[in-house]
C-alpha cells in the first residue's frame, strides 16, 4: 500500500478506543516522548531498577525463543548476553514502535481490532509501570523488548502473543534505537544553539575589545575578540548542520524488515512509518535490520562538535592561567585545591578537555564494532548502544558546562591591552602599507622582516621606531605610516570579508544576533 493511500494516520500516542472501530478511536497523547535526554541517560545505568537474580534452573521462565531448546542457557551466559541492564533507556521507543505496530497489524487484519485495543492499553499500564519505578526488569529476559513484550503477556495474556506478528527482534531494535538517536540529536541541537547564544553574548559584552591572536601559539595579528568568540559559533553551526543532516538520514523506518528477509504477510510498512515520524520506509529490509552507518555518523558528528569544545577548553585554560591572566572564571565555576589554598582551577574546561577523548573513544570503539560484520544481523550489534549512550550524556554535558563558563567569566580589559605591545602585532598591517604604495609584497615582507629586527635590537615596538629609522629600512615609507602601525590602527585597516575590522565583526555580530534571536541593542559596546 503507498503511503499516500494512508486514510487513518497511527498515533504513537496513548490509546483510548471509544468503540471497537479503527477509525473512530481518539488517541490522547502522552507526555513527549523525549522530555528530557538524561533520565533515559540514567535509565541506562542499572542504579535504582530491580534486576531479578539468577533462578533455579526449573524456576527459570522460558525464553520467547525457547521453542526448539531442550535446555536452559548457563548462568554465566545469561549474565554476559543479556542487555537489559543497558538497553531499558529504550524504552519509551520501543513502546511506540509497538503501539505503531500493533495499530497497522489491526487495520491490516492480522490482528482484531479488539486485541489491538487490549495491547495499547496494556503498553500505557507498562510505560506507566515503569516511568513510576514499579516495573520490574528481569535479566533472564535478555532486553527490553522481551521484557516488555512478557510484561504484556502477564498483563494481558493471549492478545500480547500477537504483537510480534511479522517483527523480529532485528528490525525491532534497529527502529527504537533510531527513534531514540534521532531524539537525542534534538537534544544536542537545543545545547548547540544555546552555547551559541552564550558566546555571542559574549561577544557583545565585550564589543571592541583587542586581544591578541596567535598561530602556532606565537603572537600574530591584533583580532577583536568577538571575532574570536564568534569563530567558535561558526564551528558550532557546522556541527549543527552535521547533526541536522545526519538525522534526515537515519529517519527511516526499519520496522516491518523482520529478521533480514521481510515477510509473506501483507503489513503496510508506511503506515508504521508515518505513524513513527519517519521519512518512508527502508527500501532493503536486509540493510534495515544489519547497517549502523546512522550511529557512526552520529557518533562522528559529536565527535567533531567534542574538539572543537576541547578547543575552547584549552584555549580558555590558558587564558585563565597567570603567564596569560586574559580572562577569570568565576568563583561558581572554578573549583581549588586539597593541599594548596591559593589555587583556583578552570576545572570545567579541563575536564571538557578530557572528556572529549571520550566521545572519540566511543565512535572509535563503533568503528571497530562494525568492521568485518557480514550481512545482515549480528549479536555483536547489541554492543552499539552503550558507546551512544555514554558519547551523548557526554557531550551534552560538555555543551551545558561551556555554555556555563561562557556566562560566568571576566576578560581582563587591563592586562589584555597591557600585553597587546608585546610581539609585533602589526608588522602584517605594516607590509599591507608598502603594498598600497606599489612594493611587491614579498620585497614589503623583507623590509618589515628588517625592520621587526631593528626593533628587537632597540627592544622597542614599531610605533616606537622615528621616520628616519624606517626610512634607513626603506625610502617608501613616510609619515602616513603612523596611521598603520600599533594595534588599533592595525584593526580598522581590515576590511576583507570574513576579517577581524571593526566593520566587519559587527557585520558578523548582526548576523548572528539575527539569527539567535538575540536583541543586540541590549547591550553597549
Amino acid at each position: 500500500m503507498a503511503a499516500s493511500s494512508l486514510v487513518h494516520p497511527i498515533s504513537i500516542f496513548s490509546a483510548k478506543p471509544t468503540n471497537s472501530n479503527f477509525s473512530s478511536l481518539i488517541f490522547t497523547p502522552r507526555k513527549p516522548h523525549f522530555q528530557k535526554l538524561m533520565p533515559f541517560l540514567q535509565c541506562a545505568s542499572s542504579s535504582g531498577v530491580t534486576m531479578s537474580s539468577s533462578q533455579n534452573e526449573t524456576d527459570k521462565e522460558v525464553k520467547l525463543w525457547g521453542g526448539r531448546f531442550e535446555e536452559n542457557v548457563t548462568e554465566i551466559v545469561e549474565k554476559f548476553t543479556e542487555s537489559i541492564s543497558f538497553d531499558k533507556a529504550l524504552y519509551k521507543h520501543d513502546i511506540m514502535g509497538s503501539r505503531a505496530h500493533a495499530s497497522m497489524l489491526a487495520h491490516q487484519g492480522l490482528i482484531s481490532v479488539e486485541d489491538r485495543d487490549s495491547i495499547l492499553q496494556g503498553l500505557d499500564e507498562i510505560e506507566g509501570r515503569i516511568e513510576a519505578g514499579k516495573f520490574v526488569w528481569r535479566s533472564d529476559r535478555e532486553d527490553v523488548h522481551m521484557n516488555i513484550e512478557a510484561a504484556l503477556t502477564d498483563l494481558i495474556g493471549e492478545p500480547a502473543k500477537k504483537l510480534h506478528t511479522a517483527r523480529s527482534r532485528n528490525d525491532q531494535v534497529s527502529t527504537d534505537f533510531r527513534l531514540w538517536c534521532r531524539d537525542a540529536v534534538d537534544e544536542i541541537l537545543k545545547k548547540i544553539k544555546r552555547l551559541q547564544v552564550a558566546l555571542v553574548t559574549l561577544a557583545l559584552k565585550n564589543e571592541g575589545l583587542i586581544v591578541p591572536g596567535y598561530t602556532h601559539l606565537q603572537r600574530a595579528q591584533p583580532v577583536l575578540l568577538e571575532h574570536l568568540l564568534l569563530a567558535y559559533v561558526e564551528q558550532l553551526d557546522r556541527d549543527a548542520g552535521r547533526l541536522t543532516d545526519c538525522r534526515a538520514r537515519l529517519n527511516y523506518c526499519p520496522l516491518g524488515a523482520c529478521a533480514l528477509a521481510g515477510t509473506g504477510l501483507p503489513i503496510d510498512r508506511f503506515m508504521t512509518s508515518d505513524a513513527l515520524g519517519f521519512s518512508s520506509p527502508l527500501r532493503n529490509s536486509i540493510d534495515a535490520v544489519s547497517d549502523r552507518d546512522f550511529v557512526l555518523e552520529f557518533l562522528s558528528a559529536n565527535t567533531i562538535a567534542a574538539i572543537h569544545l576541547s578547543r575552547l577548553g584549552e584555549e580558555w585554560v590558558l587564558w585563565a592561567s597567570e603567564e596569560f591572566g586574559f580572562l577569570t572564571p568565576n568563583d561558581s565555576v572554578s573549583t581549588g585545591s586539597s593541599i594548596m589554598p591559593q589555587k583556583k582551577n578552570p576545572d570545567p574546561m579541563e575536564l571538557v578537555r578530557g572528556k572529549s577523548g571520550r566521545v572519540v573513544g566511543d565512535l572509535v570503539t563503533l568503528l571497530v564494532l562494525c568492521k568485518g560484520l557480514p550481512q545482515a544481523y549480528n549479536r555483536d550489534l547489541q554492543e552499539d548502544k552503550e558507546p551512544v549512550f555514554d558519547s551523548v550524556k557526554t557531550i551534552i554535558g560538555m555543551l551545558e558546562v561551556c555554555s556555563e563558563f561562557a556566562q560566568n567569566v571576566i576578560f581582563n580589559k587591563e592586562k589584555i591591552e597591557n600585553s597587546l605591545p608585546a610581539g609585533h602585532l602589526d608588522a602584517t598591517t605594516v607590509a599591507d602599507y608598502l603594498v598600497k604604495k606599489g612594493v611587491p609584497f614579498r620585497t614589503g615582507h623583507d623590509i618589515v622582516g628588517r625592520s621587526v629586527a631593528l626593533c628587537v635590537s632597540k627592544g622597542c615596538q614599531l610605533q616606537d621606531l622615528t621616520l628616519d629609522e624606517l626610512r634607513g629600512i626603506s625610502p617608501v615609507f613616510s609619515e602616513d605610516v603612523y596611521d598603520y602601525l600599533g594595534v588599533e590602527n592595525s584593526v580598522k585597516k581590515f576590511c576583507s570579508y570574513g576579517s577581524t575590522g571593526s566593520e566587519c565583526v559587527s557585520s558578523q555580530l548582526d548576523f548572528w544576533t539575527t539569527q539567535l534571536e538575540i536583541n543586540r541593542s541590549a547591550y553597549n559596546p
